[in-house]
């Protein structure tokens, strides 16, 4: 049973009317089971003490039913997408103008905020085609960012994703129209806000994954030649890498596939082509064996 003082029962007698009105108030704020008939219900009823009792009672239910959702700071969700091409035998990042204050004009990751109607994951999916015009990509998260001033606008926490893409894919009409480029790695200028703590963040997370996954092949055309490939990873590792223990390593593993095509841009002999055999990889994790670079 509920129990209530002389003095509040008669302070409440004296705002009955009022607080009869503030309960459908209540009922638009929180979930409960109290059907709307019942607020009408006490509405309609005369102003005397055994409904004012009945009045505070119900309110006292409504209260302790209240959602935790209600009275709490409201922040915006945003994506930032570290997106990351292969060309000139060098990482490159995916880079833009931002076209809104605050720090109009300054370079900046691509991003955007997440819609009600779709996840993080898919709001990343979204920026990433909207800027490269690519839909198939490798995608992982990095992490949150979430430090209270860490936007100048308002208060934003941003769910970074980094990208992996062939950039003979890019569509070239896209840099034109967010003012976008692709720069290197090594030359990245500073970006706006903790830009550069994400791209910081991206390689040392892609270094571990490349190291015991083959997702390095995602930034590489269908075919390529085993110099390109060993550039790939020492631009990944930012080191050299041995070119005999590199080559062993990836053809103890099978899981490339010689062609009798060879690229001859770069000298008269001529590279071989290779392709990544997604089949034989899928069969050496199956037999318990792993990846390893």
């Amino acid at each position: 049973m509920f129990h209530y003082s002389k003095s509040s029962v008669y302070f409440t007698l004296v705002k009955f009317k009022e607080l009869s009105k503030t309960i459908i108030v209540y009922k638009t704020q929180i979930k409960s089971t109290l059907p709307l008939s019942s607020v009408a219900w006490l509405a309609k009823k005369p102003y005397n003490f055994t409904n004012l009792i009945n009045f505070l009672t119900l309110q006292t239910k409504i209260e302790m039913f209240s959602s935790p959702y209600t009275n709490k700071d409201k922040f915006l969700v945003a994506v930032d997408s570290i997106i990351l091409g292969f060309k000139e035998n060098e990482l490159h990042v995916l880079i833009a103008k931002r076209p809104f204050e605050p720090m109009i004009g300054e370079w900046s990751l691509m991003g955007g905020f997440v819609d009600n109607s779709e996840s993080v994951q898919q709001a990343a999916v979204r920026v990433v085609r909207d800027f490269t015009g690519i839909d198939d990509i490798y995608l992982e998260q990095v992490g949150a960012y979430g430090e209270v001033d860490r936007d100048l606008g308002e208060r934003v926490i941003s769910v970074a994703y980094y990208a992996l893409v062939n950039i003979e894919n890019f569509e070239k009409s896209l840099a034109a129209k967010y003012d976008a480029r692709w720069v290197k790695l090594n030359s990245l200028p500073k970006l706006v806000f903790d830009h550069n703590r994400m791209v910081r963040d991206t390689i040392n997370q892609l270094q571990r994954r490349a190291a015991i996954k083959p997702i390095g092949f995602n930034l590489l055309s269908e075919l390529f030649t085993l110099p390109t490939l060993q550039s790939l990873y020492e631009s990944i590792y930012q080191e050299t890498i041995d070119k005999r223990n590199f080559r062993k390593k990836l053809m103890s593993m099978n899981i490339l596939e010689k062609l009798d095509e060879k690229d001859k841009s770069s000298s008269r002999k001529g590279a071989f082509y290779y392709k990544f055999n997604k089949q034989k990889y899928d069969q050496l994790i199956e037999q318990g064996m792993h990846f390893s670079l």
